[in-house]
């Protein structure tokens, strides 16, 4: 029996890159995350093997797509597909921090020598305030673009002033009123 015919559900047209050439029935249940975030939304990740060269990622409404090469079925992927969100992550972050960044350069009228996306251990954003650098995980785009500037802006703070002082807090409050109320959404969170 033809396996096109069993999968009258599948519609190809909604999935870019997916024809009846090159699917292949299923999609691998057995890779994590099943679900990740992108500026604070939800989005379902789904691993299918197809007949490509090469892998690749397609980002559509609510679907983070990751299409493996056939070759690639019997073996474990979870570090490969890790390494493709990492740079669907990057890709992401080296534009929107960036615009965030070039906000606040004109807000609060410096910047840092320099700054990284690079990903950290444990924590979304860290300054060195000595080398007048920060850097900025990834992952920090796995939240709202709210928190986003918020993290940057704390950061750009620390540039000033290294420590939690009463002058550091009236800087971040000048630029985000609301940082309380933006902090309290991520408690558990290093920056």
């Amino acid at each position: 029996m033809n396996i096109f015919k069993r999968a009258k559900h599948i519609n190809f047209n909604s999935y870019a890159g997916f024809t009846k050439d090159n699917f292949i029935l299923g999609k691998d249940e057995t890779i994590t995350p099943k679900f990740t975030k992108i500026f604070g939304l939800n989005y379902a990740v789904n691993i299918y093997y197809l007949k490509i060269e090469k892998p690749e990622l397609n980002l559509e409404e609510n679907c983070i797509n990751i299409h493996l090469p056939m070759s690639f079925r019997k073996k474990n992927n979870q570090n490969l597909v890790d390494i493709i969100l990492n740079k669907m992550y990057t890709k992401i972050a080296e534009n929107e921090v960036e615009n965030i960044m070039e906000q606040a350069r004109h807000e609060f009228g410096f910047a840092p020598e320099d700054y990284e996306i690079k990903k950290i251990p444990s924590t979304l954003a860290n300054c060195n305030k000595d080398l007048q650098s920060i850097t900025i995980n990834p992952y920090i785009v796995m939240y709202s673009k709210q928190i986003i500037e918020y993290i940057i802006y704390h950061e750009f703070c620390h540039l000033k002033y290294k420590n939690h002082s009463k002058k550091f807090y009236d800087m971040l409050k000048k630029y985000i009123p609301n940082y309380e109320n933006i902090a309290k959404q991520i408690p558990n969170l290093k920056y």
